[in-house]
C-alpha cells in the first residue's frame, strides 16, 4: 500500500535532484519519481532544482508537481552545484540525500540509511551504488575502495591515494546526510567535479559508516556526460586535485584541533602601572 505524507507530518529524509530538464530525459524523471513513491518506512520531502537557460519547470509533468511532498526551486544559471546549494535553503528535513535526475534508489534505501543513523547518532551513513542497466535488467555493484565499516572524520580521504587515477573513493549520491552537515560543507561552485568537494568534506567533518546494502541505482545509458570521451578533460581533473587537496586540509585540520583545544587559555593582561588605551 502505498504510504502518503500527510500536510502536517515532518519529513524525515529529504532528497535533492538537480535537472537540466532535458525532454530526453524526462521519463527518467518519471522513473525516479517512482522510485520515491515506492520508498517505504520513511517520510520524505523530493526538492527538485531546474537549472540552465532551457530548465522550464513547466516542462516537469503534473503528476509530480502535484504531490505536496515536492518542492521545485527553480533558477536560470546554470549548473547542478549552485543547484544543489540553493535547493538546500528549502530543506526541512533532518537528513538529506542527494540522487541525480537519471537515476533511481531500491525501495528501502532511504529506510535502512535514516534508521542506522538514528540509532547510531552518525552524521552520515552511506551505502553501496550498483550500475543499472534498464534494457537487460542487470545491476552491477560498485565494490569502492572504502570498505563497509565505520570511518573516523578523515578516513575516508585515506582511501584516495591519487586523484589522477581514479574519482573518490566514495559517491555522494551513497551519502544520507545531516542537514547541517551538508548546508555546512556545500557543493563548490565548480562546473564538474563538485560533488568530489562535498563527499570530501562531509567525510572529513564527521564520523560516518559505509553499509554493505546497495541504495543507489546509477543508470547505464548513452547520454551520459561522464561516459562521454571529452569528459575527462583537465577540468575534471583539476576538480579532482581540488577535492583530494581539500580532503587532505580538512583531515590535517582535524587532527591538530585537540592541540589547537589544549593551548595555554589567553588572560586579559595586568595593568604594571600601565594604563591601556580604551580609546580605539
Amino acid at each position: 500500500m502505498e504510504k502518503t505524507l500527510r500536510h502536517h507530518d515532518q519529513p524525515s529524509v529529504a532528497v535533492i535532484t538537480p535537472t537540466g530538464l532535458d525532454p530526453s530525459r524526462l521519463p527518467f524523471l518519471k522513473e525516479l519519481y517512482e522510485s520515491l513513491r515506492a520508498q517505504e518506512g520513511v517520510s520524505l520531502e523530493w526538492i527538485i532544482a531546474p537549472n540552465g537557460p532551457k530548465a522550464d519547470p513547466d516542462l516537469i509533468p503534473r503528476g509530480i508537481t502535484q504531490d505536496r511532498r515536492v518542492t521545485v526551486v527553480a533558477r536560470p544559471g546554470p549548473g547542478p552545484a549552485p543547484a544543489r546549494n540553493t535547493a538546500l535553503n528549502y530543506v526541512s528535513a533532518p537528513r538529506v540525500a542527494f540522487v541525480d535526475d537519471d537515476d533511481r534508489i531500491p525501495p528501502f534505501s532511504l529506510a535502512i540509511r535514516n534508521e542506522h543513523a538514528i540509532v547510531t547518532g552518525l552524521r552520515w551513513v552511506a551505502g553501496r551504488s550498483a550500475d543499472w542497466d534498464p534494457v537487460t535488467g542487470s545491476l552491477t555493484t560498485w565494490m569502492c575502495p572504502t570498505p563497509v565499516g565505520r570511518h573516523a572524520p578523515g578516513d575516508v580521504w585515506t582511501h584516495w591515494p591519487d586523484p589522477e587515477a581514479s574519482k573518490p573513493p566514495l559517491g555522494h549520491c551513497m551519502l544520507l546526510t545531516d542537514t547541517r552537515l551538508a548546508q555546512a560543507v556545500g557543493h563548490g561552485g565548480l562546473h564538474k567535479g563538485e560533488d568530489y568537494a562535498f563527499l570530501m568534506g562531509v567525510c572529513a567533518r564527521a564520523g560516518g559508516e559505509l553499509l554493505s546494502d546497495v541504495v543507489y541505482h546509477r543508470r547505464v545509458h548513452e547520454g551520459q556526460w561522464t561516459a562521454e570521451d571529452t569528459y575527462r578533460d583537465q577540468v575534471e581533473f583539476d576538480a579532482r586535485r581540488h577535492a583530494w587537496l581539500k580532503g587532505r586540509a580538512e583531515r590535517e585540520l582535524q587532527a591538530e584541533a585537540p592541540l589547537v583545544g589544549s593551548a595555554i587559555p589567553w588572560t586579559f593582561p595586568r595593568d604594571h602601572g600601565h594604563r591601556l588605551d580604551t580609546s580605539a
